[in-house]
C-alpha cells in the first residue's frame, strides 16, 4: 500500500510560502491579513492531515481496518511511536499543536492566529519530518510485499 504524501507536501510548501510572505509584510497593509488566514489555514489542513495520513500508516500494524479508524488523534500519534515511525519529541509536538489548537479554536480571530504563528517554523519542520517518515515507511512496506 503506497501512502499518498503529494497534497500534504504541497501544504507544506504553501505554508512556507505563506509565512515567508507574511514575515516581509507590515501588520498594518491588508496583505498581512491574507498571508495571515493562509497560514492558519494550511496549519489546521496540515494538523488534520498528519493524523489522517498516519491512521493509514498504522493500518498494517493493527488487526482490522476498524480498530485503527476508532483512534483519536492523540492516539494516532502515540502508536506510532509505538511502532517507530516517529519519535516520542515528534509526537509530543503534535499534540502540543493540537492542543493550542483546542485551546484557542473558540477564538478565531487575531489572538488565535497570533498565537499559532508562533509555532509555524518549528511545525513546519515537524510537518516536513512527518513526511519523510511517512515515505520511508511507504518503501519499507513495499520492500517487505
Amino acid at each position: 500500500m503506497n501512502i499518498e504524501t503529494d497534497f500534504y507536501n504541497r501544504c507544506i510548501h504553501t505554508l512556507e510560502k505563506a509565512y515567508e510572505l507574511l514575515i516581509q509584510t507590515e501588520p498594518q497593509q491588508i496583505e498581512y491579513d491574507m498571508y495571515r488566514s493562509a497560514c492558519v489555514k494550511e496549519f489546521e489542513i496540515l494538523l488534520e492531515q498528519s493524523g489522517k495520513l498516519l491512521r493509514k500508516v498504522l493500518k498494517p500494524y493493527f488487526h482490522s481496518s476498524k480498530a485503527v479508524d476508532q483512534l483519536v488523534f492523540k492516539d494516532i500519534f502515540r502508536q506510532a511511536v509505538v511502532k517507530n515511525i516517529i519519535d516520542i519529541e515528534l509526537c509530543e509536538r503534535f499534540l502540543e499543536y493540537r492542543d493550542n489548537r483546542n485551546n484557542t479554536a473558540h477564538d478565531y480571530g487575531v489572538n488565535f492566529a497570533e498565537e499559532t504563528l508562533i509555532l509555524l517554523p518549528q511545525f513546519i519542520a515537524d510537518t516536513k519530518v512527518l513526511s519523510l517518515a511517512i515515505h520511508t515507511q511507504n518503501h519499507d512496506i513495499e520492500g517487505k510485499g
